[in-house]
């Protein structure tokens, strides 16, 4: 059922999901609509931000991006630490310039405490011999740590049950073309694993200051090495896709440089050139939104840029 209007709280009534305007939200532009407990029978419910561009218009059909850390996106008001992405900036302005196609946003918030169970590329794990995956998970029960995997259920919760509630209700492409995912950090990983999982789905993923690392930064880490072994086996040939990563080298992102020839080797090796796969440096930027919003505009162009 497609919204009808934009100026009143949105519903699906055939899914029982009711969009409802955030009249207080400090926005540069546009409307977010949220769902407090999205349902999911893979993944804990948790709030999805829809945000909506200016004059948005079922006259027009709009191309999708799925973001991930949701909470983070539009409001430094609301934010932990009083920072965003100003996604909502930037869409904005790169749309009235008319440097990239029309599209909403759909922001997953995060629970702090499954955040790293849900963003880790699970099947990045299977690439490990057994007895180094037995260590790692004992010495993570021995830390307390809860060892439940469910990155693939976070996708599935994304593919079987976010993505057509979004197509059944907005006035959007249904198309890997036109879909997109994008994350930070964990996200990032994340955003990987997703164009590698439903390349039929994703025909692009930004990938902000990507957490290589996997888990907390220390010597003689296997992850990276997994992480990237699996990428080898599974991200998809260069031709109908678009990667783009980045990485700063201040604060978290300092260990994230020695791992950068890593992905330019694996992008090469896939087919990718500079115009159709990115891995780019920003000297001297830390692990923060504030970083991140100001190179967000290079992500939103790659993925979204209008054909000249």
């Amino acid at each position: 059922m497609r919204i009808i209007s934009v100026v009143v709280i949105l519903v699906i009534s055939i899914l029982g999901i009711t969009f409802i305007k955030l009249e207080d939200a400090v926005l540069a532009g546009g409307t977010l609509y949220r769902v407090d407990r999205f349902p999911s029978e893979f993944i804990t419910p948790r709030t999805v931000d829809v945000w909506l561009p200016e004059h948005y218009s079922e006259a027009k059909t709009y191309s999708v991006l799925y973001m991930h850390d949701g909470q983070n996106l539009f409001d430094a008001t609301t934010t932990w630490n009083k920072q965003e992405w100003k996604v909502d900036d930037w869409a904005t302005h790169l749309m009235a310039e008319e440097k990239v196609k029309d599209f909403i946003v759909v922001a997953i918030h995060n629970i702090p405490k499954l955040r790293w169970q849900d963003l880790f590329p699970e099947k990045a794990f299977n690439f490990l011999d057994k007895e180094l995956q037995e260590k790692l998970l004992e010495d993570a029960v021995n830390a307390n740590m809860d060892t439940t995997f469910n990155g693939d259920n976070y996708l599935r919760f994304i593919v079987e049950e976010l993505k057509p509630v979004i197509d059944s209700a907005y006035a959007v492409h249904k198309d890997k073309d036109n879909t997109f995912v994008m994350g930070s950090s964990m996200g990032g990983l994340m955003s990987m694993y997703a164009v590698s999982e439903y390349p039929n789905v994703f025909g692009g993923a930004a990938c902000l200051s990507t957490h290589w690392p996997g888990a907390a930064p220390k010597e003689d880490n296997p992850l990276p090495a997994a992480i990237f072994s699996y990428m080898e086996a599974n991200l998809p040939q260069a031709g109908e896709h678009k990667l783009y990563f980045d990485y700063g080298n201040k604060t978290l992102d300092q260990f994230y440089p020695k791992y950068a020839p890593s992905v330019t080797t694996i992008l090469k090796a896939k087919g990718y050139t500079i115009t159709d796969a990115k891995n780019l440096f920003f000297e001297g930027t830390d692990h923060s939104e504030n970083s991140w919003n100001k190179r967000l505009d290079q992500p939103l162009t790659f993925l979204l840029g209008k054909a000249k």
